[in-house]
């Protein structure tokens, strides 16, 4: 790296909020640098619900303008990414011992009047007596409300807006640690470390943007040295995928008698999903682990709906995330604030920081809006927002269309079997045929790692989007674990290590 050079912008962080911000000052023509310690997504930014929404039971805490924002960013993110995201229709069961009809009636009319719903279908009410809906639950309950919310492949965002980061000419470094970080006046002097290799390099920037999600007060009190310390409160949330619990394509939202609620989700055509957990973690943030008393939860809470129970017995995955959210008082984990807060410090004659506290994926080009805002004041503003109406990589296509751009590929791969085709379009979008290039059949996509997973994916995961083990490729850029014995890991294992280099660094 030139060591004359000097940045505009480093981020620290390579989650859903610093690959955003870096997509977005890209875009705009500042000079971005964004370095994440382990692999982008690898923390919180992997471990969400997988929804795009509005936050219904945020009107319980009278979170407007969070809850605004959000509708309004739902159809916006479907359009931008089609591949990844899509529309789901959630059921909610009324429960009589829990809120009343009337409550929910209202608050399901201000969620579909709030936010500017153009294309998404509006709420309506299911008779469980005869909906397909109700037949894989109790027969409690005979009426439910069914409403829109949005579906998103979380890791595959963030890796999609770091590859439109890096395409605009920033630089994405993963695997690098920011050791330290002093003021030099009205600049920043940055350390940085290779966690593989060890080599330490140091780099200079008019601003720092401290994104690092749960580590957002350790790096403001280690790395920076600042005193600084409470802006972030760690909740953490859990989650258990299991055998698929039923057959049609909507997502269950259950009032727990605790007040919290959980969803049940369509995962990966053969799985559901079911969280979330909300409870104060201490201690690392890469320790955490679903709990013996969050399992109890999740399958005592499902089991009160559905027909058959839940057991442990079914569980073929689960994961955990420590949200960071601002620090509010909330005296419960489930009440504190989802909205993102940020601080800056510096300017005029000192170099500036900006912390980012808090955020949801459904809000995180909004977020990085918001940042470029302040960063305009601080440093001088470039290009205008761009990023409402653009496309992240391989979405640009229309939002209903993903069923033409299945059948595209397959005819452009006729050998392709139309399942294989539809995963690797909702991974790739557009790029699934960059990805496959000239191949005329699976020979041509070279080594096999069990099912669908080749070779030739594997490289463009590693060339493409700085995959550099095989988790990195098995739970975040694809879910091909979830296949368990399927895949071959070891082999896939030994191919990567076999590389000869991978990309600390594909732009800048």
């Amino acid at each position: 790296m030139d060591a004359a050079r000097i940045r505009d912008i480093v981020i620290i962080g390579g989650g859903i909020n610093g690959c955003g911000i870096a997509r977005d000052a890209a875009g705009r023509g500042y000079d971005v640098l964004l370095a994440e310690m382990n692999d982008l997504a690898s923390g919180t930014s992997s471990a969400a619900t997988k929804l795009i929404h509005g936050g219904l039971r945020y009107l319980e805490h009278y979170e407007f303008r969070l809850v605004q924002e959000a509708l309004a960013e739902r159809e916006v993110l479907w359009a931008s990414a089609p591949h990844i995201v899509w529309p789901l229709r959630l059921v909610l069961p009324h429960h009589n011992g829990l809120r009343p009809a009337w409550l929910l009636r209202l608050g399901l009319f201000i969620y579909d009047h709030l936010g500017g719903r153009k294309l998404l279908p509006a709420t309506r009410t299911l008779d469980m007596r005869t909906d397909p809906a109700g037949a894989p639950l109790q027969p409690l309950y005979s009426k439910a409300f069914e409403y829109s919310d949005c579906w998103v492949d979380d890791a595959r965002m963030v890796v999609l807006a770091a590859r439109d980061a890096a395409d605009r000419g920033a630089t994405i470094r993963t695997r690098t640690e920011v050791v330290s970080a002093r003021q030099l006046g009205q600049l920043w002097e940055v350390t940085l470390r290779d966690t593989q290799s060890g080599d330490v390099e140091a780099v200079k920037t008019r601003l720092l943007v401290n994104a690092a999600g749960p580590w957002v007060d350790q790096v403001l009190t280690g790395t920076l040295g600042a005193n600084s310390a409470g802006n972030v409160r760690l909740v953490q949330g859990s989650h258990i995928v299991v055998r698929k619990l039923y057959d049609h394509d909507r997502c269950y939202m259950f009032q727990n008698t605790d007040g919290r609620i959980i969803f049940a989700i369509p995962y990966e055509t053969d799985f559901t999903l079911i969280g979330t957990t909300d409870q104060d973690y201490e201690g690392d943030p890469r320790s955490v682990r679903i709990t013996e008393g969050e399992i109890d939860y999740l399958t005592t809470a499902a089991s009160a709906y559905f027909i058959r129970p839940v057991t442990r017995n079914d569980i073929v995955w689960s994961y955990s995330g420590v949200r960071p959210l601002y620090a509010d008082g909330a005296s419960k984990a489930q009440e504190a604030t989802r909205d993102y807060v940020l601080k800056t410090s510096g300017g005029a004659n000192e170099a500036p920081l900006i912390n980012v506290i808090g955020g949801k994926l459904t809000t995180f080009r909004r977020l990085a809006e918001a940042t470029l805002d302040k960063i305009e004041t601080l440093i001088g503003a470039r290009g205008k927002p761009w990023t409402l109406g653009s496309h992240l990589p391989g979405g640009n296509f229309p939002a209903n269309g993903f069923a033409a751009a299945v059948t595209a590929l397959k005819h452009q791969y006729p050998f392709l079997d139309r399942a294989h085709a539809q995963r690797l379009v909702r991974l790739y979008g557009t790029r699934a045929s960059v990805m496959l290039g000239v191949a005329r059949g699976y020979a041509d996509l070279g080594r096999h790692f069990g099912a669908d997973l080749y070779e030739a994916e594997v490289r463009y995961l590693v060339d493409q989007e700085w995959a550099a083990t095989s988790d990195d490729i098995l739970w975040r850029r694809t879910k091909r674990g979830l296949l368990g014995d399927a895949i071959k890991v070891a082999e896939l294992d030994a191919f990567l290590s076999a590389l000869e280099a991978r990309p600390a660094a594909l732009a800048g």
